[in-house]
């Protein structure tokens, strides 16, 4: 009985100290005041002056411009790449491919941030929208994979024989049997391939160029020039959005589970 109070204590205190922070940086964002030291009252001013901060929309129209494009392009090459090592039979040429879609996903994210700047560099690439896209879609396309590589091993084994027994071609097969069965894990790998593309930073500080700028290397250039309420509320707004985002991927792919 102790050992288990004391240990629901200890997660307790755990969480705490994980979302204390966020708690109060989210609450000083409606404080009427700069300091982040005393309570002035409740204002939605910052978040008006936020919108009105010229960088900012710019930083916001590359963030969602790129997350989008890196979603639909890793969504589209994720899934076919998917289904391509799921139909492979040499075991070993497959664990090959695997084992190379682990390598972004394992690596911390300066080491790929350094290795795609100094590839680029290498390559004469002019950095700015084209490179930032390009680093995303390595970090993106293998969790697609990840995402879509169960549902593919859920289905039953000669499904697409039967179809093309009774006559369908294997385009149609895929069309209408393959991909609406395994939509959850596509769902699913989308919504995590814009999360982690709306949420970098690291890659993006080193792959981007001049005049083009995300809202986390937005927000670092912030606290650069001094802390401000500004960025609490943006920082608000991006955590309630990614946060919302994980929720709905997770909501998804339980629910299918339990319909399975």
């Amino acid at each position: 009985m102790i050992k288990k109070i004391f240990s629901n204590v200890y997660l307790f205190l755990v969480f705490v100290f994980l979302y204390l922070p966020i708690v109060t940086l989210a609450i000083f964002s409606f404080n009427n005041s700069k300091s982040m030291a005393v309570w002035n009252g409740f204002t939605l001013d910052w978040y008006y002056t936020l919108f009105q901060n010229e960088r900012m929309i710019s930083a916001l129209y590359y963030t969602l411009l790129v997350a989008i494009l890196a979603t639909l392009i890793s969504t589209f090459i994720g899934t076919i790449a998917a289904i391509g090592i799921h139909k492979m039979r040499n075991n070993k040429k497959r664990d090959l491919l695997l084992n190379i879609n682990y390598l972004p996903v394992l690596n911390p994210d300066i080491v790929t941030g350094v290795s795609l700047m100094t590839l680029f560099v290498f390559l004469n690439v002019n950095f700015g929208m084209t490179t930032m896209l390009l680093s995303h879609l390595v970090f993106d396309i293998p969790y697609v994979i990840l995402s879509v590589l169960p549902k593919l091993k859920q289905l039953p084994a000669n499904i697409e024989d039967a179809a093309l027994d009774l006559g369908a071609t294997p385009w149609y097969a895929l069309r209408k049997i393959v991909l609406p069965q395994i939509k959850p894990g596509i769902i699913s790998g989308a919504l995590m391939a814009f999360t982690m593309s709306i949420d970098d930073f690291v890659i993006s500080f080193f792959t981007t160029g001049n005049g083009v700028t995300n809202l986390s290397i937005e927000i670092y250039s912030m606290t650069r020039r001094g802390l401000t309420p500004e960025i609490n509320a943006l920082s608000t707004l991006m955590f309630v959005v990614v946060l919302a985002l994980l929720i709905t991927s997770n909501v998804v792919g339980n629910k299918k589970a339990v319909e399975n």
